[in-house]
Order: structure tokens, then sequence, then C-alpha cells
């Protein structure tokens, strides 16, 4: 099983309409999509994070219960409110936040759970916005012991949001820590020179993974990346025929890419395949909830065999 850990949140995604502006609200958060996509894959999976007790973490709630995760544990936080990501999308699909997150309840997250998550989870998958906060990092250094020392694994997504630091070597300084602890990582093209120095990103690659990691680069339309034991692989993008929205992509990507090593797929070209189909998938619908399913996926995958 996989159990994804740390920010739930809604996506508030606006538009300008007759002077004013109008918000959907979604539920999201990196950590929590990834679970979201993991069930859509039949994977055995969970999510444990916490939101406030407001209308937005009522609903929340909702959206998560109504997921059927294997496990499921959302602490409501009554002094603080849910957080709020505040998503902008340009006319190419991609997208710009801002967050509302002073002291809000995304970085509390239930210690008590801990010694659960690491009895029921083979792969633990951590979120990154809660490590901006004492309390987030003291959970996160507690799971990530306690899931070492019982034999599993660490995952990471580094998801850098700006607006979440002071600066971005705060940031650099702040997640380094949880790169050299994760014994999966992922980054997107535009993080990997902000936390690894090299002439080439497979250079970068490299020096990140060392001789035990497992490192992902997505690369956005040109597919992506993955260094294990000094080598490196290359999967180009699986076809899409118009990119309708790229919300939630890496996050697609992330769980096919979780989902094929927790199943014992050794082989990283078929890995990237299965992230690659996943994050094709997402970006080719509107809207937060793209329908696709392990047959789409799947599908796709063989596409990369044609």
């Amino acid at each position: 099983m996989i159990i994804c850990v740390g920010e739930i949140l809604a996506d508030m995604t606006g538009r300008t309409c007759h002077g004013h502006m109008e918000f959907a609200c979604f539920a999201g958060g990196a950590p929590f999509n990834v679970a979201c996509c993991l069930k859509k894959l039949g994977e055995g999976c969970g999510f444990c994070g916490s939101v406030g007790q407001d209308a937005i973490g009522n609903f929340l709630v909702d959206v998560a219960q109504k997921q059927q995760f294997d496990y499921l544990y959302l602490q409501r936080e009554e002094e603080r409110n849910t957080t709020l990501a505040f998503v902008e999308v340009d006319g190419a699909g991609e997208r710009t936040f801002s967050f509302y997150r002073k002291n809000t309840a995304d970085a509390y997250l239930p210690q008590a759970e801990i010694s659960r998550i690491v009895r029921l989870a083979d792969i633990v998958h951590i979120g990154s916005l809660p490590l901006s906060s004492t309390h987030g990092r003291e959970f996160a250094d507690e799971l990530i012991a306690c899931t070492h020392a019982c034999g599993k694994k660490v995952s990471f997504d580094v998801n850098y949001r700006s607006d979440i630091f002071s600066c971005e070597e705060e940031a650099v300084w702040l997640y380094r820590k949880y790169i050299e602890a994760a014994d999966i990582v992922k980054f997107s093209e535009e993080e990997l020179p902000m936390f690894a120095e090299g002439a080439s990103q497979e250079e970068r690659l490299r020096k990140v993974a060392g001789a035990h990691k497992t490192v992902l680069l997505t690369l956005g339309s040109r597919g992506s990346m993955l260094c294990a034991a000094g080598n490196i692989y290359c999967i180009p993008a699986a076809t899409v025929q118009k990119i309708e929205d790229t919300n939630g992509a890496g996050d697609a990507f992330m769980a096919g890419v979780l989902a094929s090593i927790d199943g014992g797929q050794t082989d990283p070209n078929i890995v990237l395949r299965m992230g690659n189909a996943c994050g094709a998938l997402a970006v080719s619908q509107k809207g937060a909830y793209p329908e696709w399913s392990k047959e789409d996926a799947a599908a796709l995958v063989k596409e990369f065999d044609a």
C-alpha cells in the first residue's frame, strides 16, 4: 500500500467575469491528488492530512471520504482554517498559485497516526507544503525515521511554491534535508537546478541519486527522466491530441510511477511509461477531476511499444 501524507486544500480557480472575480472550489493538494490517482489505478492507497472546522474543511472531508481509500485520516483543527490555494490558469493551461495559509491547518499533521501509517504502508509519499512550518518538519522527521526503521520506502515530491517561503534560498536549505532522506524523489525541470549543480540534467540527477535513490524529472511535453544506480533513462511523453489543463499532471505522473514501483516493476522504462501515460490522461481533460482509469493508462503504455 502507498499512503500519501501532507497538504489537502481547496484549489480556488478564478476567472474575471463582468468586472469581478469568480472562483470555483476544488479539492487539491499534491499528495491528496496523488492518492486520488492511485485509487484510479486500483492501487492500495490512503491519505493523511489536516483541515479546519469550517465549510471548506467539511467539503474536503466529503470529497476524501468518497474516494474510498483503504486508509484515511483527516485531522480537524478547531483553531485553524483550511488552507486555500488561489489558482490562475492561462490560455496554454499553465498555472500560477498564491496561497492563503498563514497558520492554517495543512501543516498540523497528527503525530499519533505515524505508527499506523508506517504499519500499513510499503511506501510513504510526503507532500512538501507542511515543511515550511516547524510543526510540519517535526512530523516529517519522525515519519521518515519510523518508515526507514521498518525497512520501508519514503517518496518526496519537491513541488516548490515560491510564495510560501521568504526566498528561494530558504526553500533550498529546508528541502535539501528531505531530498537526501527520501528513497524516491521527483523534480520538475524548473526545480532541479535549484537543488543540484551540474553541467547537464543528467549530471544533476546523478548527483542527487547517488548509489541508492530513484530520482525522477518531469519534462512536460518532452516526457520524463529517471536516474537509478548512476543510469539515466528517458521516455518521451505519451500522445495527447490537445492539452486542456495541466493541473495535477505531475501528481498523476507520480501516482503512475509509485503504483509501478509498489507493484514490483523493476524496469525503469516501464515505470516512466506508466507515469507519462497517467500525466497525459490528466492534461487531456479540463478540470480538477478528469475521468480516466487503469485501463486507459494501460492502453497508453501500449502505444510506446507500437
